[in-house]
């Protein structure tokens, strides 16, 4: 077996999501594993290099890893002929100029989401991508959870019908940082430092709705700032100045309708920390992180709406779960290793920098129509 090394510079991984997810769980992950099988003799490596704006962060992450390679010196890592791709994880407003100068020194580029501040920048990063003929991807790790690869299963299927409408609900209390830590960092609540719910999460709904259902054609939402004040990493107050939660509603090409609420001032009462409700002419689903119950309608009782008699029996039991059939590794894993494989092996990979422009599009009209108070419609983008 034949090895081939791919040295990945890596930015942003002293965060959060950087660490946990992409550096452990998908490259160090692919290591653990003795790289990933191209399934031609070969075997690729990941070589990550961490990139950094904090020396002792990054010199404490790579010893604890076992890493030997870090700098502080973006401009100095994408100048080294050796590395072939770069990964952005950092905070919004410093990821579109990073991209940039990734694409002018010719690396190949992945990245999370949003791409960009606004719809210009991150149209503008797509096709300065394609221009420069590099291979990109964006971050689009909520179609490779458990839940949704079986609602996908379902769909590919036919087992809905016509499908009719999407109800989708996300969150948990975030709590406010005063008598317990908050579990996300403050700049997430601060507009003036690309915080926002709407910005975090549209992108992700963008991508679900369009892989699972179809291109969205109009926005509309509402969105509230409901715990104005707030204390930081230091216990010192601040005042929110990005919204905490949103309501949107999305008409989808073909004619369903999707309601999605976000928030992180909402106390769980489901399953799980999201869930997507599906209702069909023939079914319906519910899907969360891993789960996924579902409803034909030759299954499906008869209630006669009679608030005087109580309830005799549970609802949720009504529904049948689906069976895994599957063995379901790490999403974020998972799509590592489909990019990975486009990069060296050139195979197709559709969510590139313009899929991505097409979330930060809908997390800018979305926080435009709760501003003018309106339905927008969404229109196409293209290359």
């Amino acid at each position: 077996m034949t090895r081939r090394t791919v040295r990945i510079a890596m930015n942003g991984v002293t965060g959060r999501m950087g660490h946990r997810q992409h550096l452990v769980r998908s490259i160090l992950a692919l290591r653990e594993q003795g790289g990933l099988d191209l399934g031609n003799g070969e075997t690729l490596w990941p070589e990550p290099v961490l990139v950094g704006r904090r020396e002792p962060a990054l010199r404490a992450l790579a010893e604890r890893h076992g890493l030997t390679e870090w700098s502080t010196d973006l401009d100095a890592v994408l100048a080294d002929g050796t590395v072939d791709v770069y990964f952005d994880a950092q905070v919004t407003p410093a990821r579109a100029d990073a991209i940039r100068r990734a694409v002018a020194a010719g690396k190949h580029v992945y990245t999370e989401k949003p791409t960009a501040g606004d719809l210009a920048e991150a149209l503008d990063l797509a096709r300065l991508a394609t221009g420069k003929g590099i291979k990109h991807g964006v971050v689009q790790d909520k179609l490779f959870l458990p839940g949704l690869r079986k609602l996908k299963r379902l769909i590919d299927g036919g087992f809905f019908g016509e499908v009719l409408s999407v109800r989708g609900e996300f969150g948990y209390w975030v709590f406010e940082g005063d008598w317990q830590e908050a579990q996300r960092p403050s700049w997430n609540y601060r507009a003036e430092d690309g915080g926002g719910i709407v910005v975090d999460m549209f992108p992700h709904w963008e991508y679900v709705l369009h892989e699972l259902f179809g291109r969205v054609t109009s926005v509309s939402a509402h969105v509230a700032t409901h715990v104005p004040r707030r204390w930081d990493e230091h216990g010192k107050p601040y005042e929110a100045t990005a919204e905490d939660a949103a309501y949107g509603v999305f008409e989808l090409e073909g004619g369903a309708v999707a309601q999605i609420n976000s928030s992180w001032t909402v106390r769980v009462h489901r399953d799980e920390l999201v869930e997507f409700q599906v209702d069909g002419t023939h079914g319906s689903a519910v899907a969360g992180l891993r789960g996924c119950r579902v409803q034909h309608r030759s299954a499906t009782p008869k209630p006669v709406w009679n608030p005087d008699v109580p309830a005799t029996e549970s609802f949720r039991d009504q529904w049948q779960e689906i069976p895994d059939n599957a063995d379901f590794d790490n999403g974020f894993k998972a799509q590592w290793e489909l990019f990975l494989r486009h990069v060296v092996l050139d195979e197709p990979y559709h969510w590139d920098l313009l899929a991505g422009a097409r979330g930060v599009q809908l997390a800018e009209l979305g926080l435009r129509s709760a501003a003018e108070g309106r339905r927008l419609e969404v229109p196409e983008l293209t290359g």
